[in-house]
Order: C-alpha cells, then sequence, then structure tokens
C-alpha cells in the first residue's frame, strides 16, 4: 500500500497525523507532544519525501530509509516525527482488516492495569497523599507514583527535606498493600541515588525511575547493582544502539520506552524483542492523556513482556489545558484500577472535529 498523503493537524503542544494511501484509505497518528509544531515541519520537511509514493509493507524498512537518508540529524525531532508516520499506518491496517492494533501486534482487546501517576512536585507530601487516596476510593487504583528530587537537579531537592518526606508519608497513607513508585527524573548522583535508594527499600517501594542523568548510563548501572529495588529508565533514548547498550550492559531492571518518542510502535517492538530476549519486563513511558497512553495500552495487551501496569496520568486540565478536547469519546476511563483496549479497528479512537478545525494545517502530496 503506498502512501499518497502525510497531513498535520498541531499546536505548541500536540500534532496528529492523518495518511492517506493511494486506495484511499486512511489512518490517524500522533507525533510526540510538546514543541510539536516544530516536529511537524520536520516531518513534512524530512520524513515525507522518503515516504510519498513508498510501499507501506514492510514499515520497519520504511522507517529505516528515513533515518538512514537523514544520517546527519539523528536525534530526537527526527524520531518523534517518524512516530507520527508510524502510528497513522497502524491505524490504517487496522481499519482495512477490521482488528484493533493490539490485534496486529498478536495479542487481544482487554483490560491492563493501571497505576496512577503523579507530574507534581510543588505539592506537598501530604497533599499527595489525599489526593491518591480520593483516586484509589473513586477509580480503585492500588499502585501509585509520585516525584522524588528535582528534575535534572545535580542533587538538590525540589525543596530541603521533600523526598525524605514523601516515601514514609506515601507508604503510612495507602497502606501496605499498595504497590509504590517514584521517579527522581534524572536528578541524582549515585551515591546519593543509592542513598534514597535504601530509603525506598525500607519503605516498600518496587519502581526507582531514571534515579541518575539518563545519558549516564553507567551511573545508572551502578544504582541498579547496588539495589533490590527495580531501577528503570529509557524514557528519552531514541536511539536504537543506545538501546542495545543499556540491555546489554543491565543498566537497568525495567526497560520504559516512549513509543512517540522513539519513532512508532515498529522501532518500540525492536526495543521489547530486546528486552525479551535479555529477559527484562517492558512499562513504557507515556505520561499524559494524547494518544501516547492509548498506543501504549495496545502494545501492553500485545508484548509477551509486558511489565505490571500501565502509567496513567491523573494531571487533568489544571496541569495540562491542552489535554482538553481533543477526542470525541475518550478512550481513558478507569474502573477498579483497570483501562481497556476495545476491539474497534485500529485505534479505536476519533479526533474531534473542533479541536481539528483550530490547530495549524499541512500536507504534503504526491505532485
Amino acid at each position: 500500500m503506498k502512501i499518497k498523503s502525510i497531513e498535520t493537524f498541531s499546536t505548541e503542544f500536540v500534532g496528529f497525523v492523518r495518511v492517506t494511501a493511494e486506495d484511499g484509505s486512511q489512518g490517524w497518528g500522533q507525533v510526540s507532544t510538546y514543541h510539536s509544531d516544530i516536529t511537524t515541519q520536520v516531518l513534512h520537511r524530512q520524513v515525507a519525501p522518503w515516504t510519498l509514493g513508498q510501499d507501506t509493507t514492510d514499515l520497519d524498512d520504511l522507517l529505516d530509509i528515513v533515518a538512514e537518508r537523514e544520517h546527519k540529524f539523528p536525534g530526537s525531532y527526527l524520531r518523534r516525527s517518524m512516530a507520527g508516520l508510524d502510528t497513522a499506518i497502524w491505524d490504517m491496517r487496522g481499519k482495512q482488516q477490521g482488528k484493533s492494533v493490539a490485534e496486529l501486534l498478536g495479542g487481544t482487546p482487554g483490560s491492563i492495569r493501571a497505576y496512577a501517576s503523579s507530574m507534581k512536585r510543588d505539592i506537598t507530601p501530604k497533599d499527595e497523599a489525599e489526593r491518591m487516596k480520593k483516586l484509589r476510593d473513586v477509580h480503585g487504583f492500588d499502585a501509585f507514583k509520585v516525584r522524588a528530587g528535582a528534575e535534572v537537579g545535580r542533587n538538590r531537592d525540589e525543596w530541603p527535606g521533600r523526598t525524605e518526606e514523601i516515601i514514609p508519608t506515601m507508604r503510612r497513607a495507602m497502606g501496605d498493600d499498595a504497590a509504590l513508585l517514584i521517579d527522581a527524573n534524572s536528578c541524582y548522583s549515585p551515591d546519593r541515588a543509592i542513598e534514597v535508594g535504601h530509603m525506598l527499600q525500607d519503605h516498600g517501594f518496587s519502581h526507582f525511575e531514571e534515579p541518575c542523568p539518563y545519558w549516564e548510563l553507567e551511573q545508572t548501572k551502578q544504582v541498579t547493582d547496588a539495589l533490590d529495588i527495580d531501577v528503570t529508565g529509557g524514557e528519552q533514548d531514541c536511539d536504537l544502539p543506545t538501546w542495545r547498550r543499556m540491555i546489554d550492559m543491565r543498566a537497568v531492571d525495567i526497560v520504559q520506552p516512549d513509543i512517540l518518542y522513539l519513532g512508532g510502535m515498529c522501532r518500540t517492538m525492536r526495543v521489547v524483542r530486546m528486552a525479551q530476549a535479555a529477559g527484562l519486563p517492558v512499562t513504557p513511558h507515556c505520561a499524559n492523556m494524547s494518544l501516547v497512553t492509548l498506543f501504549t495500552m495496545h502494545l501492553l495487551r500485545a508484548i509477551p513482556n509486558a511489565g505490571k501496569y500501565l502509567e496513567f496520568s491523573i494531571e487533568g486540565s489544571d496541569y495540562y489545558p491542552w489535554q482538553d478536547g481533543l477526542f470525541v469519546n475518550s478512550p481513558y476511563d478507569i474502573k477498579d484500577g483497570q483501562a481497556t483496549v476495545t476491539d474497534a479497528p485500529g485505534w479505536g479512537v476519533e479526533i474531534a472535529p473542533e479541536w481539528l478545525a483550530r490547530s495549524q494545517y499541512q500536507i504534503s502530496e504526491l505532485g
């Protein structure tokens, strides 16, 4: 099936992609969030020229061709734009075959355990625990992630003592049976990360995310080797050789690719297979309510080494106002702590026409 046109609908924060094949078949995808207006420019400038008129049957190879032709630009923006093409083609395939993407990947529709994921650091530990208890009571979450340190903080805390306070506060508030996770967002040196890790272990936390600067794999491995708690990471990484090295050296216990940062479903499946061969679980990063969480839901329903749960952002329009009004019907309904992948073809979601009408539109098409 050859690509006739690639359309984008974008704002600064999110960008949707519609691909049309020569027979009129269409599919919807998304470039990565944040600076999405720039990412869609990259898609039209550096991805469309190599893919328009090309057969999409071997999508892995087509994406490799883009990366090879744009070899002078190996970084994040190119991969974030490739993700828009990839995810739209998966949707188109699902609609053509009458199957969900989860089924195309070899899985089934159904439910997935979700954890409530906080994005906030400017919140007191007491207030954070209170809102988590409310989410538990309303939606049935039994797993919760909070933040430690300051983002890329060079060992600084958001304010002095916050990390030392939030760790025991969460355990007391949520009880012994709750799964507790924490994300340091590249804050710590190995020595400080290990110190925090021991506190986490003492309070029964099970997941310590990105403890050291994510690009310093050797530092992260020091922490992984020193602790019993699962050390996790990988959300920022978009380079497949880096992923191979990270997995081969066992820098982390759980890998966390972000489907849209990495370049789409095909490239994420390559990381999944690497991790599977190494015996490592995959708990992807998906920290907002654009399409990335839906993509991740389909992935987790299909892969044999899926981690324990789906990341589910608890931040609403007060934190991410750009999330409002994206879909005709939201695919994100949590019941008893579970998200659900339906059997609708493709991604099973419709972008809101009102949102599309307000967005910035571009098209690349065959002449």
